[in-house]
């Protein structure tokens, strides 16, 4: 992860899920839908069922880390190897194993994520969310001793990340008691996004500066920019985020509507129990009720 590509990669993984989950997230506002048990439209329930249901997100988890390990492993030339052969033995390339660490725990948490959704009788969030909790713990962890050797730009580079994990775990540990809230979701959708697009410029910065020029360490200039990069990476999420929910509130007024007259004619009695169809159903049994009973007792009197 020590390249350009190792921090692109990740921060594309990163921004992809952000995406699909503030899109599931919008849809979810403003049909006041589950989070953890979205429904569909009449068509793609009988089509689409077994397709809606399956753990994209998972999936995704899976294949990223997947190739992230493959990358990490092809880059260390040798052989990615634990301990060297020498008196006394050290320990080689801790780095690369913190990254291919951080990756295997990735990879993990997307198969308890399918696992869950589509292989168990019964789907069980808290192990998925329990899962992403230990996940950011440990990523925590390996983060704070990452950046021991690290100074001036990297490590202010570094301790911005940090500080993103570090209220992506909390938000996550919170999710364990309250896993179908929108505002928690919203959250940890916006951080994902800021983890994703600050991985890409921290690439940038540290192994391809636009300007061609290295970043200086000891330049208070650059290493104040830092932060002010940041800020906007903060601010072109959030409204990001906004444009999600904006576009896919344009989609639910313009086309919602003809959806919804379509799966009522293609299934018109599926309504629910307290329509009007069944009201006036109610009325006629007990009109009959009512008639049957004067009979009785008009023929016992």
């Amino acid at each position: 992860m020590g390249t350009f590509i190792g921090h692109v990669y990740p921060g594309l993984f990163l921004i992809s899920y952000g995406l699909c989950q503030a899109i599931g997230v919008s849809k979810a506002m403003l049909f006041k839908d589950s989070l953890l048990d979205p429904s569909y439209h009449p068509r793609n329930r009988r089509r689409w069922a077994r397709l809606w249901k399956i753990a994209y997100g998972g999936l995704l988890k899976m294949l990223a880390g997947s190739i992230l390990i493959a990358y990490e492993i092809s880059c260390i030339k040798g052989g990615l190897i634990l301990m060297n052969r020498e008196l006394p033995p050290r320990f080689m390339y801790p780095k690369e194993w913190q990254h291919l660490t951080m990756f295997t725990l990735l990879t993990l948490n997307g198969c308890v994520d399918v696992m869950s959704k589509n292989l168990l009788p019964q789907r069980c969030v808290v192990l998925e969310k329990g899962t992403s909790v230990l996940t950011f713990y440990v990523l925590l962890l390996l983060l704070m001793s990452h950046v021991q050797d690290s100074t001036g730009i990297e490590l202010q580079i570094h301790y911005l990340l940090i500080v993103v994990v570090f209220l992506l775990m909390l938000v996550l540990t919170i999710q364990l008691w309250t896993p179908d809230t929108f505002h928690l979701l919203l959250i940890e959708t916006f951080l994902f996004l800021i983890m994703g697009s600050w991985l890409i410029q921290g690439g940038f910065i540290l192994y391809r500066p636009v300007t061609g020029y290295p970043w200086q360490d000891d330049d208070i200039s650059d290493t104040m920019f830092i932060t002010t990069f940041f800020c906007w990476h903060v601010m072109i999420n959030a409204l990001c985020l906004l444009g999600i929910y904006g576009i896919s509130s344009l989609w639910h007024h313009c086309y919602r509507p003809s959806l919804e007259l379509m799966g009522s004619k293609e299934a018109p009695y599926h309504k629910s129990a307290g329509g009007p169809l069944y009201k006036l159903l109610r009325e006629v049994e007990q009109s009959e009720k009512d008639d049957q009973a004067l009979l009785l007792s008009k023929s016992s009197s």
